[in-house]
């Protein structure tokens, strides 16, 4: 079986994964981590849960550290959509580094630049950003790019659907031509192709898809409802089976906001992170999270990026996603690590459509639960034979099943215990 210890890596590096309890690598990083010291270009695939942070990371500071010198311009760029998310990558620097003397930087928006810019005057080796506040300290003369050896774009396609195309490429435009680059990506759409194609020198794919069948460990279910009563709903699943870490999806900031009032007058204390929160408000909501002060998070898709919580019981759509993808990606963060996670789905008569076309995209059925609100008329069941554990471990009631035509497979995720 492949460990750490076969990968090449230093043994700084090998130390700070034993400290963290790690031994084995995940395919992505079995994969990745040699073709990265190697100087390849890649190409990637990745969901969430894979491990990826850590393929790139610790490749980067082995390399890094074998070219150590006094660091007075950043000699690695990570570019990421979110604060969450570089904050994320950030703190993955700092724990796989911790025995290196390789320095990071995270730079972001809807804070004050000056510590960073400060932070930056004190040289640094890596710079993980958010693209407009880097493009606003380059604009500056705050920061240079001309040194930088290794460019790094994680979740390239939600970098795209939030319009960074062209921040991308004005700061692509300051990096050296002769660097080594690496792209990832949740999904690989038509425009996530052509950047990669304008950034890469003869890339190497590496597929990050998991490797084990999720719904072997994300239990899910459909609750068809009227749209209106889905606040309602929430409340009633909360206190029935006592849901005390959760991770609720809406489709708009607003729609957040209103859920979060609508559940504090109910006694349920939950907190919003949207665009619109600062940097400050998103990150006490979530550092409350993590540390248990707070039982439930109420989150947009692209605020959400970079949310890696552990013991995540359930996550609940309380509005259906669009995409598949999406769909896929905010299940994926329970049931993780090969523990159990629930996800269930609010389903009302409008979204029936994005609903067919996840179980048309996965390739299943998924189970439809009972409730004591209205239903939606006119849908066809039968009875589901599995029963479906909930989150204490009690099998509840057989549940009718709406059924669509299969087409593929399931996707897959890693079970095993893996960095972020």
């Amino acid at each position: 079986m492949t460990n750490f210890d076969s990968l090449q890596l230093d043994l700084p590096l090998l130390q700070a994964l034993k400290s963290k309890g790690y031994t084995e690598p995940t395919p992505v990083q079995a994969q990745a981590i040699p073709l990265i010291l190697e100087g390849r270009d890649i190409f990637g695939s990745a969901r969430t849960g894979t491990g990826k942070t850590a393929a790139f990371a610790l490749p980067l500071l082995q390399l890094l550290s074998n070219k150590q010198k006094v660091a007075r311009h950043p000699r690695a760029l990570i570019l990421a959509p979110t604060r969450e998310l570089a904050q994320q990558i950030a703190d993955s620097f700092r724990d796989y580094g911790k025995n290196t003397r390789i320095r990071h930087t995270v730079i972001y928006g809807g804070v004050s630049q000056q510590p960073q810019v400060d932070s930056l005057r004190r040289g640094c080796d890596v710079v993980i950003a958010t693209p407009g506040r880097l493009l606003d300290l380059v604009q500056q003369k705050h920061l240079s790019l001309h040194a930088a050896e290794y460019l790094v774009l994680d979740e390239a396609d939600r970098m795209l659907d939030m319009g960074f195309i062209n921040d991308i490429r004005r700061i692509c435009e300051q990096l050296p031509d002769q660097r080594q680059s690496m792209l990832f990506s949740a999904t690989i759409p038509p425009d996530v192709k052509k950047l990669a194609a304008s950034l890469l020198q003869n890339p190497v794919s590496v597929d990050i898809e998991p490797d084990f069948t999720y719904d072997t460990i994300t239990h899910e279910q459909v609750y068809f409802i009227d749209k209106s009563s889905k606040a309602a709903l929430l409340q009633h699943l909360v206190k029935e089976e006592r849901i005390d870490r959760s991770l609720v999806f809406t489709r708009t900031r607003r729609g957040a906001d209103k859920l979060v009032k609508a559940l504090a007058s109910k006694g349920i204390m939950a907190q919003a992170i949207h665009g619109d929160k600062s940097q400050a408000q998103r990150q006490k909501a979530l550092n409350q999270f993590k540390s248990y002060k707070l039982s439930m998070l109420v989150a947009t898709d692209v605020a959400s990026r970079g949310i890696d919580v552990q013991d995540l019981s359930h996550v609940i759509n309380f509005d259906i996603p669009e995409q598949t993808d999406t769909y896929t990606h905010r299940i994926g963060r329970t049931g993780r690590a090969g523990q159990n996670g629930i996800a269930y789905s609010f389903c009302s008569p409008d979204e029936r459509m994005y609903l067919k076309d996840i179980q048309k995209a996965t390739g299943k059925s998924i189970p439809v639960a009972t409730h004591p609100y209205a239903g939606v008329p006119g849908i066809e069941s039968v009875v589901h034979k599995s029963p479906v554990a909930n989150g204490h471990g009690r099998k509840q009631k057989a549940a009718p099943v709406w059924h669509t035509q299969k087409s593929g497979r399931a996707g897959r995720v890693r079970q095993a215990r893996q960095p972020a």
